[in-house]
């Protein structure tokens, strides 16, 4: 389990987040109040902020510290990914009533302004990328990551595999596909974007983004066992939908204990990819390890 300094420096990293979030808020003086308040809603929803978590101590591993490229790619990952999740609550995704805790966007308040409100965070994410990196190679490298890693040869493929899914028979490489894809290329894009605010080498990037790549997989399998093995309570989150819905889950095609092992084994994989960085990885050595052990 993360000892206290983990959770500590993941907290501080989610408070920075949180704070270049509000800040690029503010700054967005022509948005129509309706949909601010429906894009405040969605992004102070109590999220753990792994992914923007990710950008900035990958930046600090490679820069030796945060700077503001990183803070405003990590704003974007977290836009990016809460759009994602305000559609796939939406009734003709995943029909969800609960995210994080409270309602989905379309139940607070209505499904046209949830599907508008998560066009607007992922037209933004890219715009804040554009406008505010302070260097046009950099912005080009971090946005043409992300636009890779978020669209339709990355999580946007995934999530139509996933819906695809529930109708034909689920198999190992059906579910490894979707989710690689929905949820893992999100990880790696995390990890990438961090390292090339951070000025990353060649080969410090290609670690950084096997390593996501690998925590990003554990992390939903993680996700799929705590869906069978958890209440909504915890969840923040309504528990049991994939079985429900037939969802392809690691659980449902190997079972939960091959499914706990396949999990270990890419954490093990994810750390031996920061072996060359030594004691300063230390965090990201214990987010591998982490995610395997959460509750929700």
């Amino acid at each position: 389990m993360p000892d206290t300094d983990f959770n500590s420096q993941l907290n501080e990293k989610a408070q920075a987040a949180n704070r270049a979030l509000e800040r690029i808020l503010a700054e967005q003086g022509q948005i129509e109040a309706h949909l601010m308040e429906a894009l405040r809603y969605t992004l102070r929803s109590p999220g753990k902020r792994v992914r923007s978590a990710l950008v900035l101590w990958c930046c600090e591993l490679t820069a030796g510290a945060v700077n503001r490229n990183a803070e405003i790619a990590a704003a974007a990952v977290e836009m990016v990914h809460t759009y994602s999740l305000v559609h796939d609550d939406l009734p003709a995704m995943d029909n969800d009533d609960l995210r994080r805790g409270v309602p989905t966007c379309h139940k607070a308040f209505d499904e046209a302004t949830a599907i508008l409100a998560g066009d607007a965070l992922l037209t933004l994410a890219f715009e804040v990328l554009a406008r505010q990196i302070d260097r046009a190679d950099i912005a080009a490298r971090l946005i043409g990551q992300l636009a890779a890693d978020a669209g339709a040869s990355g999580m946007i493929a995934g999530q139509v595999a996933d819906l695809r899914a529930q109708r034909t028979q689920c198999s190992k490489d059906i579910v490894e596909y979707i989710h690689t894809n929905k949820t893992a290329k999100m990880f790696r894009c995390a990890a990438a974007m961090g390292a090339i605010c951070g000025g990353a080498g060649e080969e410090q990037l290609e670690r950084l983004c096997r390593y996501g790549l690998k925590i990003g997989l554990g992390f939903q399998i993680a996700d799929d066992i705590l869906d069978v093995s958890s209440s909504s309570e915890q969840l923040g989150k309504t528990a049991g939908k994939d079985e429900r819905a037939s969802k392809c889950t690691y659980p449902a095609v190997v079972g939960i204990e091959t499914a706990r092992k396949l999990g270990r084994k890419l954490a093990d994989e994810a750390v031996a990819e920061l072996e060359p960085f030594g004691a300063r990885a230390e965090m990201l050595r214990q987010l591998a390890m982490g995610l395997l052990d959460r509750k929700k």
